[in-house]
């Protein structure tokens, strides 16, 4: 039973719609402070939730801008409409209260397993399914929106309902719990949750954090405002929730395995969880070709790379080349090249996941593919952003190698705008080249020349070139998210093409270097006819260049 409302002496502030001071095993004091621990604990949850999401469906949709764009909006709108529906359940603020928290938990927790099942089963097939996880990312920010905005009301209802005060007040103390709560979670996520756990499991490992603080906070704390029935009602479901999340939990790794089975094939034999990305390596062994991942998109198969990496690097070493900068490239593939013209005295590989060398390092097949180009002395790597890097180099090189993610992967395009490659110009020695991989051609076409506007507008002069009989073997196109796979063991799919950008101070002819040894997928009388054809292809007016603070590259 809830105690009658008693009338307000004269004076007092008004009850802000509480239906009387609620019966609490503990002191108001104490009552109080614990209601804002639950503020807190369930911010936090909220937060991680959020920032789930949005890391997820960046890794898994690609467009992390995008992506984020869509949940917060999405979720912020959703939250309003939460706190609008609430006023209806203010009468029994703490079953709903309860009702909400394990049904938050439940639904934030399971939310990355869900999205990453439908991506992985369901993302490569098209049609119906094309934008399967799309869809589900909107499903979940609303309804966590719809959840999380349906809190705010029940818990200031709550408060009220220990000692009331005057509305701002208890706004006041709700707001201060809830973003001090919203800080540590958006802290624990990146720092700890993510590194140490997982998005999977941390995800279902703060949805069981969400249902103890809710159950604890209502069955605890306002066990009398509950009917019996009420409270073996959010008994039962809470402990169904932490079953739920548990049994999630305990089969991640299966789960883990399979979907990426779905998503790479059988031959799936490396998966890393770096602190940087995931690499993942399929195939190299019992005549497979290898393939190489890196957060779900494919970096190069074993059928192609050598038309890529030939292309990538012998235009570039027609001239001085005794010393040579890679940036990216981690793999060693493009350093293999590099390594077969006479006169290389240094090779300096930037690379910012150092697993990403190490796998290059010691993995038999990725190794033997490089011809293990890290036991060279002339060789050395270092761990760092490219960016960053750049800014602060103090030497020059003969040839830049740009060997980079695809423009269009948005964490990759300051490394695509003009102060890039501004700082790229300053460290080219007298007669230096740099050379871009710059996207498909014929597939992003205006990305492609807005990457060439943009190296002439850093004061360089830049020549333009293709190759093709890429073998993408996945529905998406590399650089995109890896789709399912075509075929049994990775049959080949749609043939595409690489669109390259050799650059420097001066215009400098197209031509392969001839002390080079013969190379396998390129030739002088190729490379000249497919030059010929990508200049063709230019667009005019020339487009805007991509800078820092306005990127240009849209899929």
């Amino acid at each position: 039973m809830i105690e009658p409302h008693a009338p307000a002496p004269p004076g007092a502030p008004p009850p802000w719609g509480v239906q009387g001071q609620a019966r609490l095993p503990v002191r108001p004091g104490i009552g109080r402070f614990l209601v804002l621990a639950g503020v807190f604990v369930c911010a936090a949850c909220g937060l991680v939730y959020e920032l789930e999401l949005v890391a997820l469906a960046s890794y898994l949709i690609g467009d992390s801008v995008t992506q984020t764009s869509v949940v917060l909006s999405v979720m912020v709108f959703a939250m309003g409409v939460g706190s609008l529906a609430a006023k209806r359940l203010r009468p029994c603020a703490a079953a709903g209260f309860g009702a909400i928290e394990a049904t938050l938990a439940l639904v934030g927790g399971c939310s990355a397993m869900a999205l990453y099942a439908v991506f992985a089963w369901t993302g490569g097939w098209g049609g119906l399914w094309a934008d399967g996880p799309r869809c589900l990312l909107v499903v979940f920010s609303l309804t966590i929106g719809l959840l999380i905005g349906a809190e705010v009301p029940l818990l200031m209802e709550l408060i009220q309902r220990i000692r009331r005060q005057d509305p701002g007040g208890a706004v006041a103390d709700l707001f201060a719990a809830d973003y001090v709560g919203a800080l540590f979670g958006g802290l624990a996520f990146p720092f700890l949750l993510l590194p140490q756990l997982g998005q999977l499991t941390g995800a279902l490992l703060t949805g069981a954090v969400n249902v103890i603080a809710g159950g604890a906070l209502v069955l605890g704390l306002f066990r009398n405002d509950l009917t019996r029935r009420a409270r073996w009602t959010l008994i039962v479901a809470n402990v169904v929730v932490l079953g739920l999340l548990a049994s999630a939990a305990l089969l991640v790794g299966d789960f883990e395995r399979a979907a990426r089975h779905a998503l790479y094939g059988a031959d799936a034999r490396v998966a890393l969880r770096t602190g940087v990305q995931e690499a993942v390596l399929t195939g190299g062994t019992h005549g497979r070709p290898l393939r190489f991942f890196l957060d779900g998109r494919l970096r190069f198969s074993g059928r192609d790379e050598r038309r890529y990496h030939e292309a990538l690097v012998h235009p570039a070493m027609n001239g001085p080349h005794a010393r040579v900068l890679i940036l990216g490239g981690g793999d060693g593939l493009a350093a293999r090249e590099v390594l077969r013209h006479p006169g290389v005295r240094r090779v300096d590989i930037v690379e910012p996941d150092a697993d990403v060398v190490r796998l290059a390092r010691h993995d038999v097949a990725l190794s033997a593919l490089n011809h293990h180009v890290y036991d060279d002395p002339r060789v050395h790597e270092v761990t760092a952003d490219a960016f960053s890097r750049l800014r602060h180099a103090r030497s020059t090189y003969d040839v830049v190698i740009s060997d980079l993610p695809d423009p269009c992967v948005t964490a990759a395009t300051k490394l695509y705008s003009q102060e890039f490659y501004g700082l790229a110009r300053r460290v080219l020695a007298p007669g230096g080249r740099l050379v871009v991989h710059a996207g498909p051609l014929a597939g992003r076409h205006r990305a492609f020349w807005t990457v060439d506007a943009t190296i002439r507008a850093a004061g360089l002069f830049t020549r333009p070139y293709r190759v093709g009989g890429r073998d993408s073997g996945f529905t998406a196109r590399p650089g995109g998210h890896a789709g399912r796979l075509t075929g049994p063991g990775g049959a080949a799919g749609s043939v595409g093409d690489w669109g390259f950008l050799l650059a420097s101070r001066a215009p400098e002819p197209l031509r392969l270097d001839s002390s080079c040894p013969r190379l396998r997928t390129l030739t002088q009388a190729a490379l000249t006819v497919d030059a010929r054809a990508a200049s063709r292809s230019r667009l005019h007016p020339s487009l805007p260049p991509s800078t820092l603070v306005r990127p240009r590259y849209t899929d």
